[in-house]
């Protein structure tokens, strides 16, 4: 929709751009508003921020509308146009009305692991900073050069927009990244952004551009009243679109790190891809290329008592295994030329044993003749219970006849979920708290386990080598700062073990596999999602989703994987991009109210 200039008299009046504002002095402040918007009026930037909310859900899995995200923030953007001293209050009603519309039907997968109250509470607590943001846009505004020209609204709109991800990715608790709007386009030619910038880059081309695409609008419906001449309200509207046009498209010329041979999503669907070994894009390799399996074990039961009978997890997941050394002892993963090739590490899910293998002897010794008769080590996904008390969601390498030679504990532990902060407190609202029996503890440790290799398998010199692989478990990949961690310390390939089976058939898992895509192509590293029950999926280093399971379903995938040592730009910049766009947002906030203040002084003076 078109801009508007900030009415800073006492009645809330809001002026469609290119109608100037009258100043503010006693005479003035009580002059008619020149042409009645009715898209300003509080019914239709409700109905607005009801439909910016819409559409952001349907931007994200599992109905992946991506093109939607724009539009949701250029609804978003019409929604929060009203002016005037109480249009701070109204804007942040605005963003709550949207940020439940969105957010509600976006986490329901909470409701189906829990119970009601966690979800509703969780969801009001996201959507209460899509509410401070509205308030934050207002304030901004009041300094008079963001409303000026399309370019410093636009700006200004998505560093705000950003800045508020990034606080909700951080407190409280450690933050709920879920929901950024990287996350929704990761399949979209601007996701490639996240290679130079990470999320935060996404996620503001996303908010700039609906911001353009609402302001070309705005110029049609200029152009339909008369409000401007109609050869400059046209020319507006195309360079609006035309720019809104290159933050869409303009990323997919970056360099990401991409193989033209990468087939886009082959869905593995027992038993059609039997002997099938995906690739991963290994023309990419710098490094060698790895051979990895991975098991999706399943569960009988979907839901809350899914791991009720742990001996069935387990079994489910030594099987997947046992399926792979057969298929790999009856030739069927050729690998070209030189005949056949072994994988060098299988993959396991968070919780793929559930019980630890270290101290049941049994469960230690079934782990060790499945990984006998694969020829390598298994990532094992465990709970481990030191004696001090509390708990530990590990994922241990263990090497057949060795044993566990490296283990990583999970360092973001999910609050309310796998342990509970101010129980007491909480305990009030929801008996669901007394699920979680045993906290979590937070591991201290980078993501990252040492898979030693064969170096003639990896395409290097003969002898023995290691490869360094990214082990963030479960929600952890939706923490920049803890996969941007571990590539740093020399990660050549991103591993995201999970279990989804207590979020049913719902979308959490897809949301997750569309998050693991965005940050293999910010960290420019092959990835594997792998979890106990589905959607498991493995990634191109460019975000190519090259093979996808189904949920609920025994499976299992056999991926080549190349091996990278670049770090891409977004990698190297660090926090930097959050710190800059945190900073940029207090000072135009600020900006803007000492602005507004200044102008309700010199009205007051002028009386």
């Amino acid at each position: 929709m078109s801009s508007a200039a900030t009415s800073t008299g006492p009645r809330d009046v809001t002026y469609p751009a290119g109608v100037s504002q009258p100043s503010t002095t006693a005479t003035t402040a009580a002059v008619p508003t020149p042409h009645a918007d009715r898209w300003t009026s509080k019914p239709v930037t409700l109905l607005l921020a009801v439909a910016a909310g819409a559409a952001l859900w349907a931007s994200f899995p599992d109905v992946g509308a991506w093109p939607l995200a724009f539009v949701a923030t250029g609804l978003l953007y019409a929604a929060m146009r009203r002016g005037g001293r109480r249009a701070a209050s109204w804007n942040a009603l605005v963003g709550l009305v949207a940020g439940l519309t969105f957010w509600l039907p976006h986490i329901w997968w909470a409701w189906f692991a829990t119970d009601p109250v966690p979800w509703a509470a969780l969801s009001v607590l996201e959507a209460a900073f899509l509410a401070g943001f509205g308030a934050l846009w207002t304030w901004a505004r009041r300094w008079r050069w963001v409303g000026r020209n399309a370019a410093t609204q636009a700006v200004v709109f998505a560093v705000l927009f950003v800045a508020v991800e990034q606080w909700r990715s951080e407190i409280p608790f450690g933050g709920f990244p879920w929901g950024r709007l990287a996350w929704a386009v990761a399949a979209a030619p601007t996701g490639q952004a996240a290679w130079l910038g990470s999320t935060t880059l996404v996620s503001l081309l996303v908010a700039a551009t609906g911001v353009l695409l609402a302001l070309a609008v705005g110029r049609l419906l200029q152009l339909r009243r008369g409000v401007v001449p109609a050869r400059r309200a046209a020319a507006s509207a195309v360079a609006l679109v035309a720019a809104a046009g290159v933050l869409v498209a303009g990323p997919g010329l970056l360099p990401v790190a991409s193989d033209a041979g990468t087939r886009e999503v082959t869905v593995a669907d027992d038993p059609g891809h039997v002997g099938t070994v995906v690739d991963a894009g290994t023309a990419t390799a710098q490094a060698g290329v790895l051979r990895a399996g991975a098991v999706q074990g399943n569960v009988s039961e979907p839901g809350e008592g899914s791991f009720a009978n742990r001996a069935e997890v387990l079994g489910n997941h030594l099987a997947g295994t046992d399926a792979i050394a057969a298929e790999q002892d009856a030739g069927d993963y050729a690998a070209g030329p030189d005949g056949d090739r072994d994988v060098d590490v299988v993959l396991w899910p968070e919780n793929g044993s559930d019980l630890d293998p270290q101290q049941a002897s049994d469960v230690g010794a079934a782990i060790d003749a499945s990984a006998r008769g694969v020829g390598a080590p298994i990532l094992v996904g465990a709970q481990e219970y030191p004696a001090s008390g509390g708990r530990y969601n590990v994922s241990l390498l263990w090497e057949p006849g060795e044993g566990v030679t490296d283990r990583y504990a999970k360092q973001h532990p999910a609050p309310f979920a796998e342990y509970i902060p101010i129980r007491d407190i909480v305990r009030v609202f929801s008996a669901q708290v007394d699920r979680v029996t045993t906290d979590m503890i937070a591991g201290t440790e980078p993501a990252l386990i040492d898979l030693p290799v064969d170096g003639a398998a990896l395409g290097r010199a003969p002898g023995p080598t290691t490869v360094p692989m990214a082990t963030v478990i479960c929600f952890e990949v939706a923490y920049d700062e803890i996969v941007r961690d571990a590539v740093e310390r020399g990660a050549q390939v991103l591993v995201v073990p999970t279990n989804n089976a207590s979020f049913g058939y719902t979308a959490e898992s897809t949301q997750q596999l569309a998050m693991t895509r965005l940050q293999a192509i910010t960290t420019g590293r092959a990835a594997v999602q792998i979890s106990t029950v589905g959607v498991s999926g493995v990634v191109a280093p460019d975000g190519t989703l090259v093979a996808r399971t189904q949920l609920f379903t025994a499976d299992h995938l056999v991926a080549d994987l190349p091996l990278r040592t670049e770090l891409t730009p977004a990698v190297r910049a660090g926090f930097w991009p959050g710190w800059v766009v945190g900073a940029l947002a207090v000072v135009v906030v600020v900006g803007g109210l000492v602005a507004g203040l200044r102008r309700r002084g010199a009205a007051e003076r002028s009386v």
